[in-house]
Protein backbone atom coordinates (compact mmCIF):
# COMPACT_ATOMS: atom_id res chain seq x y z
CA UNK A 1 0.00 0.00 0.00
CA UNK A 2 2.49 2.60 0.72
CA UNK A 3 3.83 2.01 -2.90
CA UNK A 4 0.74 3.49 -4.35
CA UNK A 5 1.04 6.27 -1.48
CA UNK A 6 3.99 7.07 -2.98
CA UNK A 7 3.09 7.33 -6.36
CA UNK A 8 0.12 8.50 -5.70
CA UNK A 9 2.06 11.65 -3.86
CA UNK A 10 4.01 11.96 -7.43
CA UNK A 11 1.49 11.78 -9.94
CA UNK A 12 -0.66 14.11 -7.48
CA UNK A 13 2.35 16.70 -7.77
CA UNK A 14 3.18 16.51 -11.27
CA UNK A 15 -0.36 17.20 -12.34
CA UNK A 16 -1.08 19.94 -10.01
CA UNK A 17 2.67 22.07 -11.11
CA UNK A 18 0.89 21.32 -14.87
CA UNK A 19 -2.24 22.87 -13.62
CA UNK A 20 0.03 25.61 -12.21
CA UNK A 21 1.67 26.67 -15.23
CA UNK A 22 -0.76 25.73 -18.45
CA UNK A 23 -4.11 27.26 -16.86
CA UNK A 24 -2.92 29.50 -13.87
CA UNK A 25 0.22 31.14 -15.84
CA UNK A 26 2.75 30.43 -12.94
CA UNK A 27 5.80 29.12 -15.32
CA UNK A 28 7.83 29.32 -12.59
CA UNK A 29 6.32 26.25 -11.16
CA UNK A 30 8.36 23.66 -12.28
CA UNK A 31 11.47 24.97 -11.35
CA UNK A 32 9.92 25.18 -7.79
CA UNK A 33 9.03 21.70 -7.86
CA UNK A 34 12.50 20.76 -9.09
CA UNK A 35 14.22 22.42 -6.15
CA UNK A 36 11.80 20.42 -3.76
CA UNK A 37 13.07 17.34 -5.12
CA UNK A 38 16.87 18.23 -4.86
CA UNK A 39 16.33 19.63 -1.50
CA UNK A 40 14.99 16.71 -0.55
CA UNK A 41 17.20 14.33 -1.43
CA UNK A 42 19.92 16.81 0.28
CA UNK A 43 18.19 16.58 3.66
CA UNK A 44 17.49 12.82 3.43
CA UNK A 45 20.96 12.76 3.44
CA UNK A 46 21.64 15.29 6.46
CA UNK A 47 18.69 13.55 8.60
CA UNK A 48 20.81 10.07 8.72
CA UNK A 49 23.83 11.71 8.80
CA UNK A 50 22.55 13.64 11.79
CA UNK A 51 21.06 10.16 13.13
CA UNK A 52 24.60 8.42 12.89
CA UNK A 53 25.16 10.28 17.02
CA UNK A 54 22.11 9.24 18.17
CA UNK A 55 21.87 5.79 16.64
CA UNK A 56 24.96 4.92 17.69
CA UNK A 57 24.92 6.32 21.08
CA UNK A 58 21.91 4.85 22.59
CA UNK A 59 22.54 1.81 20.45
CA UNK A 60 25.65 1.47 22.55
CA UNK A 61 23.55 1.68 25.84
CA UNK A 62 21.01 -0.76 24.63
CA UNK A 63 23.65 -3.34 24.00
CA UNK A 64 25.16 -2.96 27.44
CA UNK A 65 21.94 -2.65 28.98
CA UNK A 66 20.87 -5.86 27.23
CA UNK A 67 23.79 -8.31 28.04
CA UNK A 68 23.20 -7.16 31.81
CA UNK A 69 20.03 -8.31 32.16
CA UNK A 70 18.18 -4.88 33.06
CA UNK A 71 16.33 -4.49 29.64
CA UNK A 72 14.52 -7.87 30.61
CA UNK A 73 14.09 -6.84 34.34
CA UNK A 74 12.50 -3.41 33.23
CA UNK A 75 10.41 -5.29 30.10
CA UNK A 76 8.53 -7.21 32.75
CA UNK A 77 6.38 -4.55 34.09
CA UNK A 78 4.84 -4.35 30.24
CA UNK A 79 5.25 -8.40 29.13
CA UNK A 80 1.72 -9.46 30.36
CA UNK A 81 0.26 -6.39 28.21
CA UNK A 82 2.17 -6.89 25.41
CA UNK A 83 1.87 -10.18 25.07
CA UNK A 84 -1.80 -10.16 24.63
CA UNK A 85 -1.61 -7.29 22.44
CA UNK A 86 1.29 -9.01 20.59
CA UNK A 87 0.87 -12.73 20.81
CA UNK A 88 3.30 -13.71 18.08
CA UNK A 89 5.98 -12.49 20.58
CA UNK A 90 6.69 -15.00 22.91
CA UNK A 91 7.47 -14.17 27.12
CA UNK A 92 11.02 -13.07 27.20
CA UNK A 93 12.03 -12.01 24.10
CA UNK A 94 14.51 -9.33 23.32
CA UNK A 95 11.32 -7.39 21.48
CA UNK A 96 9.67 -6.76 24.47
CA UNK A 97 12.25 -5.01 25.84
CA UNK A 98 12.90 -2.20 23.70
CA UNK A 99 9.24 -2.09 23.00
CA UNK A 100 9.40 -0.88 26.28
CA UNK A 101 12.18 1.37 26.41
CA UNK A 102 10.75 3.01 23.41
CA UNK A 103 7.49 3.47 24.53
CA UNK A 104 9.28 5.23 27.66
CA UNK A 105 10.81 7.34 25.86
CA UNK A 106 7.95 8.22 23.63
CA UNK A 107 5.88 9.16 26.35
CA UNK A 108 8.75 11.46 28.02
CA UNK A 109 8.75 13.60 24.85
CA UNK A 110 12.28 12.01 24.55
CA UNK A 111 12.77 11.90 20.65
CA UNK A 112 16.51 11.11 20.62
CA UNK A 113 15.73 7.96 22.37
CA UNK A 114 12.28 7.16 21.44
CA UNK A 115 13.87 6.43 17.54
CA UNK A 116 16.72 4.26 18.07
CA UNK A 117 15.00 2.16 20.48
CA UNK A 118 12.48 1.91 17.90
CA UNK A 119 14.49 0.96 15.38
CA UNK A 120 15.73 -2.01 17.79
CA UNK A 121 12.28 -2.88 18.89
CA UNK A 122 11.73 -3.28 14.95
CA UNK A 123 14.41 -5.69 14.57
CA UNK A 124 13.97 -8.00 17.58
CA UNK A 125 10.76 -8.39 16.00
CA UNK A 126 11.97 -9.03 12.44
CA UNK A 127 13.94 -12.02 13.95
CA UNK A 128 10.32 -13.33 14.27
CA UNK A 129 9.16 -12.60 10.91
CA UNK A 130 8.35 -15.69 8.67
CA UNK A 131 8.84 -13.51 5.87
CA UNK A 132 11.86 -10.70 5.97
CA UNK A 133 10.18 -8.72 3.81
CA UNK A 134 7.18 -8.35 5.30
CA UNK A 135 5.34 -6.55 7.95
CA UNK A 136 3.77 -8.95 11.11
CA UNK A 137 1.16 -7.89 13.07
CA UNK A 138 3.09 -6.83 15.85
CA UNK A 139 5.24 -5.08 14.06
CA UNK A 140 2.25 -3.37 13.01
CA UNK A 141 0.73 -2.76 15.88
CA UNK A 142 3.90 -1.19 17.68
CA UNK A 143 4.40 1.59 14.04
CA UNK A 144 0.63 2.53 14.94
CA UNK A 145 1.68 3.71 18.98
CA UNK A 146 4.62 5.32 17.56
CA UNK A 147 2.76 7.45 15.05
CA UNK A 148 0.06 8.28 17.66
CA UNK A 149 1.97 7.96 20.74
CA UNK A 150 0.72 10.33 23.71
CA UNK A 151 3.85 12.34 24.49
CA UNK A 152 3.34 14.20 28.31
CA UNK A 153 5.50 17.23 27.35
CA UNK A 154 4.68 18.82 23.99
CA UNK A 155 7.26 21.63 25.20
CA UNK A 156 7.98 22.59 21.37
CA UNK A 157 4.78 24.01 20.91
CA UNK A 158 4.55 25.76 23.99
CA UNK A 159 7.86 27.77 23.76
CA UNK A 160 6.71 28.55 20.05
CA UNK A 161 3.55 29.82 21.60
CA UNK A 162 5.58 31.93 23.93
CA UNK A 163 7.68 33.33 21.41
CA UNK A 164 4.54 34.40 19.22
CA UNK A 165 3.45 36.48 22.20
CA UNK A 166 0.78 33.75 23.19
CA UNK A 167 -0.54 35.33 27.12
CA UNK A 168 -0.58 31.65 28.54
CA UNK A 169 1.44 29.50 26.14
CA UNK A 170 0.67 26.66 27.83
CA UNK A 171 -3.16 26.76 27.52
CA UNK A 172 -3.28 24.08 24.95
CA UNK A 173 -1.34 21.52 27.37
CA UNK A 174 -4.87 19.73 27.97
CA UNK A 175 -6.34 19.51 24.95
CA UNK A 176 -3.21 18.37 22.80
CA UNK A 177 -3.30 15.63 25.68
CA UNK A 178 -6.76 14.62 25.08
CA UNK A 179 -6.36 14.42 21.44
CA UNK A 180 -3.40 12.63 21.54
CA UNK A 181 -4.73 10.01 24.18
CA UNK A 182 -8.06 10.03 21.08
CA UNK A 183 -5.61 9.14 18.16
CA UNK A 184 -3.48 6.11 20.00
CA UNK A 185 -6.70 4.88 21.18
CA UNK A 186 -8.20 4.82 17.87
CA UNK A 187 -5.11 3.50 16.71
CA UNK A 188 -5.23 0.80 18.94
CA UNK A 189 -8.92 -0.29 18.33
CA UNK A 190 -8.48 -0.23 14.53
CA UNK A 191 -5.42 -2.52 14.15
CA UNK A 192 -6.87 -4.74 17.04
CA UNK A 193 -9.92 -4.82 15.50
CA UNK A 194 -8.18 -5.92 11.60
CA UNK A 195 -6.01 -8.59 13.85
CA UNK A 196 -9.00 -9.95 15.80
CA UNK A 197 -7.52 -9.19 19.50
CA UNK A 198 -9.66 -8.82 22.11
CA UNK A 199 -8.84 -5.74 24.17
CA UNK A 200 -11.48 -6.29 26.29
CA UNK A 201 -9.47 -9.20 28.16
CA UNK A 202 -9.03 -8.47 31.82
CA UNK A 203 -5.55 -7.51 32.34
CA UNK A 204 -5.80 -5.40 29.12
CA UNK A 205 -8.35 -3.44 30.37
CA UNK A 206 -6.47 -3.52 34.14
CA UNK A 207 -2.88 -1.91 32.03
CA UNK A 208 -5.46 0.51 30.16
CA UNK A 209 -7.19 1.91 33.05
CA UNK A 210 -3.79 2.07 35.29
CA UNK A 211 -2.18 3.85 32.42
CA UNK A 212 -5.18 6.54 31.59
CA UNK A 213 -5.54 7.27 35.57
CA UNK A 214 -1.97 7.93 35.55
CA UNK A 215 -2.21 10.32 32.36
CA UNK A 216 -5.02 12.41 33.93
CA UNK A 217 -3.03 12.90 37.35
CA UNK A 218 -0.22 13.89 35.46
CA UNK A 219 -2.76 16.56 33.08
CA UNK A 220 -4.41 17.41 36.69
CA UNK A 221 -0.86 18.27 38.31
CA UNK A 222 0.93 19.88 35.07
CA UNK A 223 -2.14 22.04 34.33
CA UNK A 224 -2.05 23.88 37.57
CA UNK A 225 1.55 25.04 36.61
CA UNK A 226 2.53 28.41 34.80
CA UNK A 227 4.91 28.11 31.66
CA UNK A 228 8.32 28.28 32.66
CA UNK A 229 7.17 26.26 35.98
CA UNK A 230 6.28 23.19 33.52
CA UNK A 231 8.73 23.60 31.42
CA UNK A 232 11.52 23.65 33.77
CA UNK A 233 9.96 20.68 35.56
CA UNK A 234 9.37 18.78 32.84
CA UNK A 235 12.80 19.34 31.49
CA UNK A 236 14.12 18.30 35.18
CA UNK A 237 12.21 15.05 34.75
CA UNK A 238 13.22 13.54 31.30
CA UNK A 239 16.57 14.86 31.37
CA UNK A 240 16.30 12.99 35.27
CA UNK A 241 15.35 10.17 34.09
CA UNK A 242 17.83 9.85 30.88
CA UNK A 243 20.58 10.75 32.69
CA UNK A 244 20.00 8.20 35.78
CA UNK A 245 19.04 5.27 32.71
CA UNK A 246 22.53 5.90 31.63
CA UNK A 247 24.60 5.28 34.71
CA UNK A 248 22.78 2.70 36.00
CA UNK A 249 23.33 1.09 33.05
CA UNK A 250 27.05 1.45 32.88
CA UNK A 251 26.82 0.54 36.30
CA UNK A 252 24.72 -2.92 36.01
CA UNK A 253 26.44 -3.64 33.21
CA UNK A 254 29.87 -3.47 35.40
CA UNK A 255 28.88 -5.56 38.17
CA UNK A 256 27.82 -8.70 36.16
CA UNK A 257 31.70 -8.58 34.99
CA UNK A 258 30.88 -7.20 31.82
CA UNK A 259 33.57 -4.88 29.35
CA UNK A 260 30.86 -2.51 29.53
CA UNK A 261 33.15 -0.36 27.10
CA UNK A 262 33.52 -3.15 24.49
CA UNK A 263 29.86 -3.76 24.45
CA UNK A 264 28.95 -0.16 23.75
CA UNK A 265 31.32 0.20 21.03
CA UNK A 266 29.98 -3.27 19.53
CA UNK A 267 26.01 -1.57 19.97
CA UNK A 268 27.40 1.96 18.47
CA UNK A 269 28.68 0.28 14.95
CA UNK A 270 25.26 -1.45 14.81
CA UNK A 271 23.96 2.26 15.07
CA UNK A 272 26.03 3.53 12.29
CA UNK A 273 25.06 0.76 9.90
CA UNK A 274 21.28 1.46 10.64
CA UNK A 275 21.67 5.27 9.96
CA UNK A 276 23.28 4.14 6.74
CA UNK A 277 20.61 2.04 5.67
CA UNK A 278 17.90 3.84 6.01
CA UNK A 279 18.68 6.97 3.47
CA UNK A 280 17.29 5.13 0.50
CA UNK A 281 14.05 4.85 2.48
CA UNK A 282 14.09 8.61 3.83
CA UNK A 283 15.20 9.58 -0.02
CA UNK A 284 12.11 8.07 -1.73
CA UNK A 285 9.93 9.41 0.71
CA UNK A 286 10.76 13.03 1.25
CA UNK A 287 11.50 13.65 -2.59
CA UNK A 288 7.96 12.88 -2.88
CA UNK A 289 6.31 14.73 0.17
CA UNK A 290 8.64 17.75 -0.85
CA UNK A 291 6.91 17.62 -4.75
CA UNK A 292 3.63 17.58 -2.82
CA UNK A 293 4.38 20.31 -0.99
CA UNK A 294 5.96 22.64 -3.50
CA UNK A 295 2.90 21.62 -6.63
CA UNK A 296 0.56 23.21 -4.53
CA UNK A 297 -1.53 20.29 -3.62
CA UNK A 298 -1.58 21.15 -0.07
CA UNK A 299 -3.31 24.30 -0.85
CA UNK A 300 -5.69 23.37 -3.44
CA UNK A 301 -7.05 20.92 -0.52
CA UNK A 302 -7.72 23.28 2.31
CA UNK A 303 -9.49 25.40 -0.21
CA UNK A 304 -11.40 22.76 -1.26
CA UNK A 305 -12.59 21.65 2.11
CA UNK A 306 -12.98 25.34 3.05
CA UNK A 307 -15.47 25.49 0.39
CA UNK A 308 -17.45 22.97 0.80
CA UNK A 309 -17.75 23.14 4.79
CA UNK A 310 -19.08 27.41 3.81
CA UNK A 311 -21.51 25.58 1.25
CA UNK A 312 -22.98 23.63 4.46
CA UNK A 313 -23.42 26.46 7.09
CA UNK A 314 -20.97 25.29 9.15
CA UNK A 315 -18.15 26.99 10.96
CA UNK A 316 -15.14 26.99 8.64
CA UNK A 317 -13.15 28.73 11.56
CA UNK A 318 -10.93 25.39 12.04
CA UNK A 319 -9.66 25.13 8.27
CA UNK A 320 -7.26 27.74 8.93
CA UNK A 321 -5.59 25.28 11.05
CA UNK A 322 -5.94 22.39 8.17
CA UNK A 323 -2.60 22.89 6.66
CA UNK A 324 -0.56 22.24 9.81
CA UNK A 325 -3.04 19.11 10.14
CA UNK A 326 -2.46 17.97 6.72
CA UNK A 327 1.41 18.51 6.37
CA UNK A 328 1.86 16.57 10.04
CA UNK A 329 2.27 13.14 8.85
CA UNK A 330 4.12 14.02 5.92
CA UNK A 331 6.96 16.33 7.52
CA UNK A 332 7.51 17.52 10.69
CA UNK A 333 9.48 20.22 10.23
CA UNK A 334 6.85 21.48 7.21
CA UNK A 335 4.00 21.04 9.81
CA UNK A 336 5.73 23.04 12.41
CA UNK A 337 6.68 26.39 9.97
CA UNK A 338 2.81 26.60 9.12
CA UNK A 339 2.01 26.45 12.88
CA UNK A 340 4.43 29.43 13.17
CA UNK A 341 2.69 30.71 9.83
CA UNK A 342 -0.61 30.62 11.18
CA UNK A 343 0.15 31.78 14.77
CA UNK A 344 1.78 35.00 12.88
CA UNK A 345 -0.82 35.67 10.54
CA UNK A 346 -3.88 34.88 13.35
CA UNK A 347 -2.55 35.71 16.55
CA UNK A 348 -1.15 32.49 18.89
CA UNK A 349 -4.44 33.33 20.81
CA UNK A 350 -6.82 33.07 18.19
CA UNK A 351 -8.42 29.86 17.62
CA UNK A 352 -6.52 29.00 14.47
CA UNK A 353 -3.44 30.01 16.54
CA UNK A 354 -4.61 27.66 19.65
CA UNK A 355 -5.72 24.74 16.97
CA UNK A 356 -2.67 24.57 14.57
CA UNK A 357 -0.72 24.15 18.07
CA UNK A 358 -2.86 21.03 19.28
CA UNK A 359 -2.47 19.81 15.85
CA UNK A 360 1.25 19.97 15.82
CA UNK A 361 1.08 18.00 19.24
CA UNK A 362 -1.88 15.25 18.62
CA UNK A 363 -0.92 13.62 15.91
CA UNK A 364 3.47 12.32 14.64
CA UNK A 365 5.16 12.63 11.11
CA UNK A 366 3.52 9.25 9.82
CA UNK A 367 5.26 8.57 6.80
CA UNK A 368 8.46 9.75 8.08
CA UNK A 369 8.49 7.20 11.07
CA UNK A 370 7.46 4.53 8.47
CA UNK A 371 10.27 5.53 5.76
CA UNK A 372 12.83 5.15 9.03
CA UNK A 373 11.73 2.15 10.48
CA UNK A 374 10.81 0.41 7.41
CA UNK A 375 13.86 1.17 5.89
CA UNK A 376 16.16 -0.16 9.01
CA UNK A 377 14.79 -3.69 8.60
CA UNK A 378 13.98 -3.60 5.16
CA UNK A 379 10.69 -4.35 4.62
CA UNK A 380 9.37 -4.29 1.37
CA UNK A 381 5.46 -5.03 2.03
CA UNK A 382 3.88 -2.74 4.96
CA UNK A 383 0.53 -4.66 4.17
CA UNK A 384 -2.37 -2.50 5.87
CA UNK A 385 0.15 -0.55 8.44
CA UNK A 386 -0.36 2.96 6.69
CA UNK A 387 -4.13 2.32 6.72
CA UNK A 388 -4.30 2.12 9.96
CA UNK A 389 -1.44 4.55 10.97
CA UNK A 390 -3.69 7.23 9.02
CA UNK A 391 -6.69 6.07 10.67
CA UNK A 392 -5.04 6.77 14.00
CA UNK A 393 -3.79 10.42 12.86
CA UNK A 394 -7.35 11.15 11.50
CA UNK A 395 -8.92 10.81 15.17
CA UNK A 396 -6.44 12.85 16.79
CA UNK A 397 -6.73 15.10 13.65
CA UNK A 398 -10.90 15.16 14.56
CA UNK A 399 -10.33 15.46 18.17
CA UNK A 400 -7.94 17.74 18.04
CA UNK A 401 -10.75 20.03 16.19
CA UNK A 402 -13.10 19.05 18.81
CA UNK A 403 -11.20 20.23 21.86
CA UNK A 404 -10.21 23.08 20.52
CA UNK A 405 -13.95 24.10 20.42
CA UNK A 406 -14.83 23.09 23.94
CA UNK A 407 -12.18 25.09 25.11
CA UNK A 408 -11.28 27.68 22.71
CA UNK A 409 -14.43 28.16 20.51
Amino acid sequence: MLHRIWLFFIVSAFLATLWQVFVSGDLSAFQDTMTAVTSMATLSVEIAIGLIGLLAFWLGIFQVAENSGLVAKISRLLEPLLCRLMPDIPRGHPAIGSITMNMSANLLGLDNAATPFGIKAMQDMQTLAPKKDTLTDSQILFLVLNTSSVTLFPIAVFLYRAEQGAAQPTDVFIPILLATSASTLAGLFVTCAVQKINLFNRVVMVYLVGLFSLLFAIILYFSQLAADQLAEQSSVVANFALLTFIVVVLIAGWRKGQDTYELFVEGAKKGFEVAISIIPFLLAMLFAIGMLRASGVMDMVVQSIATGVTALGMDARFVDGLPTALMKPLSGSGARALMIETMQFHGADSFAGRLASVLQGSTETTFYVLAVYLGAVGIKHSRYAVGCCLAADFAGIFAAICVSYWFFG
